[in-house]
């Protein structure tokens, strides 16, 4: 995906950590169906803001995906499964 910058820190943490592939996260930046929403938490606040999103991969994993958009590129900072307040959150405030 053009734009999608992921450092070998965050590949191995997503692999290592949460059992996310670059390619899930991908396919959730495509599969996306709402809106970024500001992680608005006092210790991942960050400038430019820290944006997530939830979006199924294209085998409907739900993944939280997290982020900041700078320099018309997305660096990506984690992707995850959600929690089952943070879909609500998202289906709240997101879609």
């Amino acid at each position: 995906m053009k734009g999608l910058v992921v450092s070998a820190a965050i590949i191995a943490k997503l692999r290592e950590k949460h059992q996310v592939s670059v390619r899930e996260v991908e396919q959730c930046f495509e599969n996306k169906c709402g809106t970024f929403l500001i992680d608005d938490r006092e210790d991942c606040q960050t400038d430019p803001p820290t944006l997530w999103f939830i979006a199924p991969t294209n085998r409907d994993r739900l993944l939280q995906v997290v982020f900041v958009y700078r320099e018309r590129n997305m660096y990506l900072k984690s992707a995850f499964e959600p929690t089952p307040e943070k879909i609500d959150r998202y289906n709240r405030l997101g879609r």
